[in-house]
C-alpha cells in the first residue's frame, strides 16, 4: 500500500491544537468520523500528554468508541488523514498500523496487545509502497507529536487519531517488530523529552520501534 498525509486548515483554532478527523482515500475526502474513531472532548483539539495511558492507542475513550463504517481500500491504494486546523508545532509524523485478530472486525477491536507495527516516521508527505501488506482489517493510527514544550517529562503533546480499514488484495509480509499503546514510548525516551531551542539539537530519533519495510 501506499499512505499519504494531508494536512488541511479547516478550521482556525485559537490554541493551535488539531485533530486528524478523516480519511482520504479512493481519491476521495470522507465525512468527519465516518471511518475514524470519535475520542471524548474531540471538540477541544487537545493533545495527550501521558504516554502511559490507554489515551496513546487511538485518543481518549476511542479504544473502545468504533467509528460508523470500515474503509475498504486496494492494496497499491493511497490513504490518508485530514488535519483540522493546521498542525503549527515542531515535531515528528508517524504511522502505525495494527492486524484486527480473527473473529473481530476494524469496527469492534480495541487495539491492544502487542500488534502495531511502524509503517513510516517523519515528514508529511510519503508514498512507499506496501505490496506485501497482508489483506484483512486493520486500524490505522496518525500521529504527531508536538515538541514545543517537551523540555520535561510530560510536555510532549501527542496528536492522534485511528482509522478503521478493509485492506484487500494483500500479500504475504509479516509486518514487525510489534509493540504495544501503551507500552511503546516512555515519557524519558530522547525523542519525547527534549529542548529543541537550546542547545539546538543536531540530530532526532523518533520514538518506538523501527519502521517495517516491507
Amino acid at each position: 500500500m501506499k499512505f499519504s498525509i494531508v494536512c488541511s486548515a479547516l478550521v482556525a483554532v485559537a490554541n493551535a491544537h488539531y485533530t486528524f478527523p478523516a480519511l482520504i482515500a479512493n481519491g476521495a475526502t470522507t465525512t468527519e468520523w465516518e471511518y475514524v474513531r470519535q475520542w471524548t472532548g474531540f471538540q477541544s483539539n487537545g493533545p495527550v500528554t501521558d504516554v502511559s495511558s490507554l489515551n496513546i492507542r487511538c485518543n481518549v475513550g476511542a479504544s473502545t468508541k468504533q467509528a460508523p463504517g470500515i474503509m475498504t481500500v486496494a492494496a497499491g491504494s493511497t490513504v490518508g488523514f485530514t488535519a483540522k486546523a493546521d498542525i503549527s508545532h515542531p515535531g515528528p509524523m508517524l504511522w502505525y498500523m495494527a492486524k484486527v485478530p480473527e473473529g473481530k472486525t476494524a469496527a469492534t477491536w480495541d487495539g491492544s496487545g502487542d500488534v502495531w507495527f511502524k509503517i513510516y516516521q517523519d515528514g508529511p508527505n510519503f508514498r512507499r509502497k506496501r505490496a506485501s501488506l497482508p489483506a484483512g482489517d486493520y486500524l490505522i493510527r496518525v500521529e504527531h507529536i508536538a515538541l514545543h514544550s517537551a523540555q520535561a517529562s510530560g510536555g510532549a503533546q501527542f496528536y492522534l487519531s485511528c482509522g478503521q480499514l478493509t485492506v484487500t488484495g494483500g500479500g504475504s509480509g509479516t509486518p514487525i517488530p510489534f509493540v504495544a499503546f501503551p507500552g511503546a514510548y516512555k515519557a524519558s525516551d530522547p525523542g519525547i523529552m527534549i529542548n529543541i531551542y537550546y542547545p539546538v539539537p543536531t540530530s532526532y530519533t523518533p520514538p518506538g520501534p523501527a519502521v517495517w519495510t516491507g
